[in-house]
């Protein structure tokens, strides 16, 4: 008896747990070992998805040690273009969950991770539950970094629908019914500038979709050595301030407005700048990171794009 003709009441749910992947095997291999460690209190089935964005296949090897365990079916396929919406669409095409996890490869899940996320999504009854990305950081991140508090999120209470500003696909469980539209649920467009999730959350919560928060669902990112240093959120801000410049551009007079807003907001960062300069690293960072941004997205609207790829 095939599983169409099983009454839906009578299926058990089945979760495709989708990691998209890029030259980061010993990050990949924590992340691994966390999942095929999951609960799931017989209340659903999992298999893992790893699609490698590297066309070195650098993941492979890692993916391959843990295909020997065989209770937990993981996938492998790469997607050679370097592009995250590419590889995220490839993770989805490989799928044959109704529910479609996203868990990014610098991420470790707490082991109840999607036994929350799916709770959640029944008694709220989303169309998708995000749950909150905590850092963790290795020995000899610095202090400055630590206190900063650049890599924390804003948490909500659980059952808290969300607006597109507070969605990601990191850490998110998505039913499949509302992928209605594809083969490019992710736009290929911005494979290479960063912003396909935003983008997608945008059009999905256009159509009327329901994101809850679920507090409980945690998963931990591992803050490597590369994020250690100023000049990492530098770009990053510049080039979220260009594309965020960009579609203001587009917005006519909505756009304006938010232009107006970033405009009004530069004297006061900078005054905030000037005002913890002598305090230490960690207090001016983020008006720095602020005006990069603002500066950036500023110029961006006004036709000059500082930086839009991701390095």
């Amino acid at each position: 008896m095939s599983d169409r003709n099983i009454p839906r009441t009578l299926q058990r749910d089945h979760i495709s747990v989708c990691i998209c992947t890029y030259k980061r095997p010993e990050l990949l291999a924590r992340a691994l070992e966390g999942i095929t460690t999951l609960v799931t209190e017989n209340k659903f089935s999992f298999e893992v998805v790893v699609v490698d964005n590297d066309g070195s296949r650098s993941a492979e090897t890692v993916v391959k040690l843990f295909q020997e365990n065989k209770d937990l079916m993981i996938g492998y396929d790469c997607e050679p273009d370097q592009n995250i919406s590419l590889a995220r669409n490839r993770a989805i095409r490989n799928s044959s969950g109704n529910l479609i996890a996203f868990i990014d490869d610098d991420e470790t899940p707490v082991k109840d991770w999607l036994y929350k996320l799916y709770n959640a999504m029944q008694e709220f009854n989303a169309d998708g539950v995000l749950g909150p990305v905590l850092p963790f950081y290795p020995k000899g991140a610095p202090e400055w970094l630590k206190k900063a508090n650049i890599f924390d999120r804003r948490r909500f209470r659980t059952g808290s629908r969300l607006t597109v500003r507070n969605t990601r696909t990191g850490n998110v469980l998505l039913t499949r019914a509302i992928l209605t539209e594809g083969p490019m649920w992710f736009d290929p467009a911005f494979g290479r500038t960063g912003g396909e999730d935003v983008d997608f959350f945008r059009k999905q919560l256009g159509q009327g979709r329901v994101f809850v928060w679920c507090d409980e669902a945690v998963t931990f990112e591992t803050i490597s050595p590369e994020r250690w240093r100023i000049s990492f959120h530098l770009k990053k801000y510049f080039r979220i301030g260009t594309l965020n410049g960009e579609r203001l551009r587009r917005s006519s007079i909505a756009g304006l407005m938010g232009l107006i807003k970033t405009i009004a907001a530069v004297p006061a960062w900078f005054i905030v700048l000037l005002l913890f300069l002598s305090f230490g690293k960690h207090l001016w960072i983020r008006p720095a990171l602020k005006l990069a941004y603002s500066g950036s997205c500023i110029l961006a609207y006004c036709g000059l794009s500082l930086l839009r790829y991701r390095g």
